[in-house]
C-alpha cells in the first residue's frame, strides 16, 4: 500500500525563500508542495481551494500578515495544521501564533535539519492521530513533545528533548538509533548519513553524543590504507 503524500501550501512573500522552503519541504519523503502564496490573504484563499494537510507560513507579509492569516483560517474552521517559518522572534508574535494553533515555530535563518525535524514530527503526529481508539497519557505527551518523568523510573537522556545539546533534534536522533538497531554490524558516520539523509559531519555529531550517553559503542577499524575509521554499534541494555 502506497502512503499518500502530505499536501503542503507555502505562504511566503519572498520568492527566493519560497523556493528554498519548497525545496526543503519536498526533500523530506512523503511531503508535496501543492501551492505557493505571496501573502496571508492569498494564502488563506489558496488553503480554502486546495484543502492541504499543512500550511507552512511566514509572519511578516504584505496585505495580510501571518498572525491575521492564521486567525482567519481558525475563524472559518479550516481543518489544516500550521508550521511557522519566520524572522519574527518577539515573544508576543510567537505567543499569538501558538495560541492560534501553530504546531511549530522556526526562526530564520535555519538549517534543513530543523525543518526536517519539524516535518518528521508532524508526520508522526498524523500517523498517531489517524489510529482508532483513545490515547494514553504517554502517547499524548509524545504528541506534545513533552518529557514527563514517572516516579521510580530512571529517565532516559536520549529521549528527553531538553537534555539534547544545541543543534541536535530528537526525531533525527531516533532515526539514527532505529537504523543502528536494524544492523547486525557497526556503521561509519558516512554510512549513517546516507541512510538517514543528512550530512556526514551532522551524523558524526549525533553518533558522538550517543556514544557519550552510552547508547552506541565506538569501534575503530584499522583495515586498509590510510586513517582508521570510527564505526558505531548499537548498545542493547540488559
Amino acid at each position: 500500500m502506497v502512503q499518500e503524500s502530505i499536501r503542503v501550501v507555502v505562504i511566503e512573500d519572498d520568492p527566493m525563500v519560497q523556493e528554498i522552503n519548497t525545496q526543503f519541504i519536498e526533500r523530506v519523503p512523503g511531503f508535496q508542495v501543492v501551492g505557493v502564496a505571496a501573502n496571508g490573504a492569498e494564502g488563506v484563499k489558496l488553503a480554502r481551494e486546495l484543502v492541504p494537510d499543512l500550511v507552512v507560513m511566514d509572519v511578516f507579509m504584505p496585505v495580510q500578515d501571518g498572525v491575521k492569516a492564521l486567525m482567519e483560517l481558525r475563524a472559518c474552521d479550516q481543518a489544516v495544521d500550521v508550521i511557522v517559518i519566520t524572522a519574527a522572534k518577539d515573544k508576543p508574535t510567537i505567543q499569538a501564533m501558538l495560541r492560534n494553533g501553530a504546531m511549530d515555530y522556526i526562526i530564520k535563518p535555519f538549517q534543513y535539519e530543523r525543518i526536517q525535524q519539524s516535518l518528521e514530527s508532524y508526520r508522526q503526529y498524523r500517523q498517531q492521530m489517524g489510529l482508532d481508539g483513545s490515547a494514553s497519557q504517554e502517547e499524548v505527551d509524545r504528541l506534545f513533545r513533552k518529557t514527563v518523568g514517572q516516579p521510580g523510573k530512571e529517565s532516559d537522556p536520549v529521549k528527553e528533548t531538553e537534555a539534547l545539546p544545541k543543534g541536535l533534534h530528537a526525531v533525527t536522533l531516533d532515526q539514527i538509533e532505529r537504523h543502528l538497531e536494524r544492523e547486525n554490524q557497526s556503521l561509519s558516520a558516512e554510512e549513517v548519513a546516507e541512510r538517514v539523509g543528512i550530512a556526514r559531519v551532522t551524523a558524526r555529531r549525533y553518533l558522538d553524543y550517543l556514544e557519550k550517553v552510552g547508547r552506541v559503542r565506538l569501534d575503530v577499524s584499522y583495515g586498509g590504507v590510510g586513517r582508521p575509521t570510527n564505526r558505531y554499534m548499537r548498545v542493547h541494555k540488559k
